[in-house]
């Protein structure tokens, strides 16, 4: 997969989500801890991007919503 393409993705999903600000919040995050520090690009948004879906889910079973 091209790296557009998974940019591409990455932001159709959590765009159709509405996830978008939590994704940009764990990326900032993520941008001053060390154990990311040395991933690339790709890494680093596919890990925020199943960060915040898993915390949407947990977040949303708690509540007792879908």
């Amino acid at each position: 997969m091209a790296w557009e393409d998974l940019y591409w993705d990455i932001n159709k999903e959590i765009g159709g989500l509405g996830l978008k600000k939590e994704f940009d919040k764990q990326l900032k995050k993520m941008a001053s801890q060390d154990k990311h520090k040395y991933k690339d690009i790709r890494d680093r948004w596919n890990y925020a991007k199943n960060k915040v879906i898993d915390n949407n889910s947990k977040e949303n079973k708690g509540n007792g919503t879908k």
